[in-house]
């Protein structure tokens, strides 16, 4: 390949990313010649970005906060999975330039809980908090993951709502408030809130974890997270915060630039080493 095969993280911000040594290990593992940097935008300049960045050799984008929703506007196509979710976190420039829209957060999730933490959704009462970008991304592969039982709770009611008339011919899925939660009880607990960032948990009732229950933070840390220490406090089986989805969406969508797998493992211990 080309040495001139150059691929980014678009954000804002995205200095703090942790896609380049992903990536750079990568193509370590595979023998692949690239490079892989980080493209700050401006809040309203997502477009003007990617455009400068295509037009200069850049084969290949992951989308990161906020520009997912607005990524879907720029493409020139849409796989099935970014449609239905309506975000897109990886944009494959083809060789005539035509840009294709993906989303890979979802698969991420589920290698990360099944793969690598031994956790089948199939038959488990799911809750998930938040209806932000984040969880848009993931909702349908975890929808066809066939859970027994599938909630959305989040403070805008209404939002949660809005994805589950989304996303209703993927399976039954559920909206309520954090209050309604009261008595009812799940086996996994997914935060897709952005709460992590400042240090706080969403309301969710402590009583909701099963027994053997287990927890996963879509957020990651250089430690454990608030969310996984609530739960672990709380009785929960296991905790996880989202270091593992992060390398494994990534891995995807390395595979849909390159045409070959990484070994995410490694990767994972790398960042979770320091």
């Amino acid at each position: 390949m080309s040495p001139k095969d150059r691929y980014a993280v678009v954000g804002h911000p995205v200095s703090h990313s942790k896609s380049p040594r992903i990536h750079a290990e990568f193509a370590r593992q595979t023998g692949q010649v690239l490079s892989y940097e980080t493209l700050e935008a401006a809040e309203n300049g997502f477009a003007e970005a990617v455009r400068g960045f295509i037009a200069t050799g850049g084969r290949g984008l992951n989308v990161t906060v906020p520009f997912k929703p607005e990524a879907c506007d720029f493409v020139d196509a849409l796989s099935e999975r970014a449609s239905i979710a309506r975000a897109v976190n990886t944009i494959i420039v083809e060789p005539d330039g035509a840009t294709r829209g993906d989303n890979t957060d979802g698969a991420g999730l589920l290698r990360d809980l099944s793969d690598n933490n031994g956790i089948a959704v199939d038959g488990m009462r799911v809750l998930i908090a938040g209806a932000g970008g984040a969880v848009r991304g993931v909702l349908e592969p975890l929808l066809r993951a066939g859970p027994a039982e599938f909630v959305i709770a989040n403070r805008t009611v209404a939002r949660a709502r809005e994805l589950c008339d989304a996303l209703f011919h993927a399976g039954d899925i559920e909206a309520c408030g954090y209050e309604e939660l009261a008595g009812r009880r799940f086996d996994l607990i997914i935060n897709g809130t952005s709460s992590g960032i400042d240090g706080t948990v969403p309301p969710i009732p402590g009583e909701v974890l099963l027994p053997d229950a287990c927890a996963y933070d879509m957020f990651y840390a250089s430690g454990p997270t608030a969310f996984v220490r609530w739960a672990l406090e709380r009785g929960a089986a296991k905790a996880f915060d989202g270091t593992g989805m992060l390398v494994e969406q990534a891995a995807e969508s390395f595979y849909l630039w390159r045409g070959v797998w990484p070994e995410t493992g490694p990767v994972i211990d790398m960042l979770r080493g320091g």
